[in-house]
């Protein structure tokens, strides 16, 4: 096989959230013994929370981010990124319970394949919610997929660069306070084209699945 430079695109991607109420009287030097203090009724305590403020602490559903490169089959790896190795190589993170990726890319003859899986632990259903919306608004083109998470969306795009194609698809799943985002392409170098859109997002959604469903098998295990 002759050595063939990579597109300048993916060469760069390689280089990788008291007030205290007081109960009863306050008390002077000696009880009022005014008529008006005989008709007084001491207010009852299991009443105090109607009218204080309540604090309530915000339940996550998920509290850190599962190991990426453990969510994913090896034989999913294997038919998605031929030629890579099964155990991926993991990103560094400045905070690993919030957010991790994973990354498998391989070159198997003229055919190159790169596959990230990304997991995003947010403070809360809303703000994952709002974070989802806004990254799905970013990419048009795409359509919901059923049946995955809370909402999931799919996209797949053609990019050209030197009469290279590469084809990309791109899919986010939000579930609870989690966001799964899988990003998955691929070129034929000897060709110059790219795989057809089917098996990009076909790809794409298994992985997706695969993620989501180890996101909750770390939650309940």
């Amino acid at each position: 096989m002759r050595s063939l430079p990579l597109p300048l695109a993916l060469t760069v991607r390689l280089a990788p959230v008291a007030v205290l109420a007081t109960a009863g009287w306050a008390l002077s030097s000696g009880p009022d013994s005014s008529p008006a203090a005989k008709d007084k009724t001491p207010p009852d305590p299991t009443n105090r929370s109607a009218s204080a403020p309540a604090t309530e602490a915000v339940t996550k559903t998920y509290a850190a981010a599962p190991a990426p490169c453990e969510s994913l089959a090896g034989k999913t790896v294997g038919s998605l990124v031929p030629g890579a190795k099964t155990d991926g190589t993991e990103i560094p993170s400045t905070d690993t319970d919030a957010r991790r990726t994973c990354s498998w890319n391989a070159l198997k003859g003229y055919d190159y394949r790169w596959l990230d899986v990304s997991f995003e632990v947010m403070e809360s259903d809303e703000a994952a919610l709002k974070s989802y919306k806004e990254r799905v608004a970013d990419r048009s083109g795409g359509g919901e997929v059923p049946g995955l998470g809370d909402a999931a969306y799919s996209v797949v795009n053609l990019t050209t660069e030197e009469k290279q194609q590469t084809r990309e698809g791109t899919v986010l799943v939000r579930a609870s306070n989690a966001l799964v985002m899988i990003t998955y392409n691929g070129s034929d170098f000897e060709s110059k084209k790219a795989p057809d859109t089917g098996e990009i997002n076909k790809g794409a959604i298994k992985a997706a699945k695969e993620a989501v469903a180890a996101l909750t098998d770390g939650h309940t295990g």
